[in-house]
C-alpha cells in the first residue's frame, strides 16, 4: 500500500507560493496566447505584426519576472542574506590568500622588481630568486642595510607585504648601479687627507669601466625621460654628530660587484696610512 511520508509534506507557506507561481504562469500564458491571436487576426502588415508579437512576448516575460520577484521576494531576500554571509565568511577565512594575490598583481603591474634584483621590504633584504602568486623568495644580503654579503639564508616573503609596505629596489638598471658606502672618522682625525685618498682610490678602480657606465646611464635617462646624475665617483662630507665626520662615497658599479669594489677601495686606502691623530 503506497503512502506519503510525513517528512515529505510541503509547508503551507511553500505550498501557497507554488500555487501562486503556477497561477501567474498560467495567467501570463493565457494572456500571451489571446494577445497573439488578436494581433494575427487584426494586423495586416507582416512587419508590424512581427514587431508587435516580439514586443508583447518580451513584455509578458518581463511581467512574469516581476511577478515571480513579488511572490518569492521574502525567500529571495533570505537567500541573498545567506549568500552574503557565506561570502563574508569566505573572505575572512581567505583574507591572507586574497592579499597575497593582490600583492602579486600589484608588483607585476607596477614592475616593482624582476628576478635577480636586490630588494628590501620592511627588514627583509636580499636578491630575488623566485616569484609565485603567493610569495617571493630572496637570498638574504647583509649584515644590516649597508652590507652586501649573502648570509646563506633564504627568505620567503608573502606577497601580501607588497600591498601595505613600500619596496626598495637597489638595482637601478640591469647592467650598472650606483653604490654608496660610508667611512666614519672622528673630528680630530686627518679626514681631509682621507677624503683625498678615498676619491683617488675610487677613481682608480672605476676608471676601466667609467665610460661604459656613463654611456649606459645616459641611454637609460633618455629612454625613461630622467635626468641621470653624473656617474663620476664622488666623496661627500656628513657630520651626524658633534664629534664625528662621515665620508660618503658614491660610485658606479656592476650589480654583483658592490662588495668587491668597496673592499678594494678601503683596502687600498688604509694599506699604508693611519688617518688617526696620535696624541702626545
Amino acid at each position: 500500500m503506497a503512502f506519503m511520508p510525513e517528512n515529505l509534506a510541503l509547508p503551507d507557506n511553500m505550498l501557497r507560493l507554488l500555487i501562486s507561481t503556477g497561477l501567474l504562469i498560467l495567467a501570463i500564458f493565457i494572456l500571451r496566447s489571446l494577445t497573439a491571436g488578436v494581433i494575427r487576426k487584426n494586423v495586416a502588415s507582416a512587419e508590424l505584426r512581427g514587431r508587435l508579437l516580439v514586443n508583447f512576448r518580451n513584455g509578458f516575460l518581463l511581467l512574469g519576472i516581476l511577478g515571480l520577484a513579488l511572490i518569492w521576494g521574502d525567500q529571495i531576500r533570505s537567500l541573498a542574506l545567506s549568500i552574503v554571509a557565506i561570502a563574508v565568511a569566505f573572505v575572512v577565512a581567505t583574507k591572507e590568500l586574497i592579499l597575497c594575490l593582490s600583492g602579486a598583481i600589484l608588483k607585476g603591474s607596477a614592475g616593482s622588481f624582476n628576478l635577480g634584483d636586490r630588494i628590501q621590504v620592511k627588514d627583509f633584504r636580499g636578491d630575488v630568486i623566485d616569484q609565485t602568486l603567493l610569495s617571493t623568495t630572496v637570498l638574504e644580503v647583509g649584515p644590516g642595510k649597508t652590507g652586501h654579503q649573502r648570509t646563506g639564508r633564504m627568505i620567503v616573503i608573502p606577497n601580501s607585504l607588497f600591498v601595505s609596505e613600500p619596496v626598495t629596489n637597489e638595482s637601478f638598471t640591469d647592467h650598472w648601479d650606483f653604490h654608496v658606502f660610508t667611512v666614519p672618522f672622528k673630528r680630530e682625525d686627518d679626514w681631509q687627507t682621507a677624503k683625498t685618498s678615498l676619491l683617488a682610490a675610487a677613481n682608480r678602480h672605476c676608471e676601466p669601466y667609467l665610460e661604459a657606465a656613463r654611456k649606459h646611464m645616459k641611454k637609460v635617462g633618455v629612454s625613461r625621460g630622467l635626468e641621470v646624475p653624473s656617474v663620476d665617483p664622488r666623496v661627500t662630507i656628513q657630520a651626524p654628530s658633534a664629534g664625528e665626520i662621515h665620508l660618503t662615497v658614491r660610485l658606479p658599479t656592476r650589480p654583483g660587484q658592490r662588495s668587491h669594489i668597496e673592499q678594494a677601495i678601503l683596502s687600498e686606502m688604509f694599506a699604508d696610512t693611519d688617518y688617526s691623530v696620535k696624541k702626545d
